[in-house]
């Protein structure tokens, strides 16, 4: 395997405003053009976590899909987020992977039901792994870190991606299980939040992160607003599992 140089973005979210959100993003776009293989931005990064999306909601092939894919391959790399995407009269909250050829897509599977998101929105029915520069990435959103039988390695991925709108009241279990997903399923994982504070008085702290296969943390954001790139290596991941082949041993199962 290649190595993957991974680029996390992590910061404020205007409240509702498309606009004003990709023009922020460019400029992050534009410091990373050339210097990586893979951006990722927030969960719902257009918006903000705001269930009146539902309302806005961009068709497939709107605008933000359109802009993200220009950006892709303007900077030669592939950028992933999610926002609210109105689909055959329903609406996802859909993980968008623009790469510089194609755009693919993964509507979240579990939605937050304490926020309301199971009312509002249509879960996703796919398990979504995309092939990126020799690499096998799970796309994951937010509330899908709780439900490892979803996010199970059937050695068929080597970087699980979480992006994410995660509030400060529960940073400890972002903190936790993160590194757990990448222990348990012997591959790279990395989940992006974003920070601040929203007009309903939810706080995000950031906390960000890259860690290996075997839970080691190669990069924590923190609070800090930016972006930082971090550089998978292959070789590492490939030797990691030879060497402690754990997953011989795991159990059989089927997802209903």
């Amino acid at each position: 395997m290649q190595n993957l140089t991974i680029s996390l973005v992590q910061c404020e979210l205007a409240w509702e405003s498309p606009a004003d959100n990709r023009r922020h993003l460019e400029t992050c776009f534009e410091e990373l053009a050339g210097t990586t293989d893979l951006i990722v931005l927030p969960e719902m990064f257009t918006t903000g976590f705001s269930i009146s999306t539902v309302a806005h909601a961009e068709p497939p092939g709107g605008d933000t899909e359109l802009w993200l894919s220009n950006w892709a391959q303007r900077c030669n790399c592939a950028i992933t987020g999610s926002i609210a995407v109105r689909d055959n009269n329903l609406v996802y909250n859909r993980m968008l992977f623009a790469t510089p050829e194609a755009l693919h897509y993964y509507d979240k599977r579990h939605l937050f039901r304490m926020a309301g998101e199971h009312r509002l929105y249509s879960p996703g029915n796919r398990r979504v792994i995309v092939n990126w520069r020799g690499w096998r990435i799970n796309l994951q959103v937010c509330y899908d870190l709780r439900f490892p039988v979803f996010s199970r390695n059937r050695d068929d991925y080597d970087l699980l991606l979480f992006v994410a709108n995660w509030p400060m009241a529960r940073r400890l279990q972002w903190r936790a299980l993160l590194p757990a997903r990448a222990i348990e399923n012997q591959a790279y994982v990395a989940g992006v939040n974003c920070i601040g504070d929203n007009p309903k008085k939810v706080g995000y702290a950031g906390d960000s992160m890259v860690i290996a296969a075997d839970g080691e943390i190669l990069a924590d954001m923190g609070n800090k607003n930016g972006t930082v790139s971090v550089m998978l290596s292959g070789a590492d991941l490939v030797s990691y599992r030879a060497r402690f082949p754990c997953q011989l041993d795991a159990d059989d199962f089927q997802l209903n």
